[in-house]
């Protein structure tokens, strides 16, 4: 598709609002791999809106929606981590980047980035990171053309499997 001038021109990027949810939500359950991890009940809602609730409070972490008159149309989530590497620097770390399956292709992925990219950079984050599953080949193409290299292997360990835990325990505080 191409790119929409006036869909962009149009285009508000805003922090989310508890009302944006279940909209959040959809756009999750809208692609193939989100859909086996996030779907929207009434029983759920309730946890999803608490983890909202925290991320909002959190002053290093927030989510944003890029909306047009109609409405969301996508969204993201940016945390930023300060690291005791690199001189203590500052990292953007970029999650959960999701647009809607009809509106791909127009300009609103990039414009969100860009948007993240400058939150980073007014943070005073020395750098932008994000993880990307192996199977999104084309999300990785838009990376990349975005500036983004592929520097290192991510790696993920589910914890609310009983079979990962480990068993060895963490010294009290203050012991080596």
């Amino acid at each position: 598709m191409r790119i929409s001038p006036e869909l962009i021109a149009s285009l508000v990027i805003r922090r989310a609002a508890r009302d944006d949810v279940p909209t959040i939500l959809g756009l999750y359950a809208d692609d193939p791999l989100g859909s086996r991890r996030d779907s929207i009940s009434p029983e759920s809602l309730a946890q999803y809106l608490a983890a909202f609730d925290e991320i909002d409070a959190d002053p290093r972490s927030a989510i944003y929606v890029a909306a047009s008159t109609e409405r969301a149309l996508g969204t993201f989530q940016i945390t930023f981590l300060r690291h005791l590497t690199h001189g203590g620097s500052k990292i953007g770390q970029v999650e959960a980047v999701h647009v809607a399956p009809d509106y791909r292709s127009r300009g609103i992925g990039e414009a969100m980035m860009r948007f993240a990219i400058d939150l980073a950079r007014r943070g005073g984050c020395g750098r932008m990171q994000l993880t990307s599953n192996k199977r999104r080949t084309d999300a990785h193409r838009f990376y990349e053309r975005l500036g983004f290299v592929a520097s290192h292997e991510g790696m993920k360990l589910i914890l609310t499997d009983a079979s990962s835990l480990s068993t060895a325990r963490p010294s009290p505080a203050g012991q080596r």
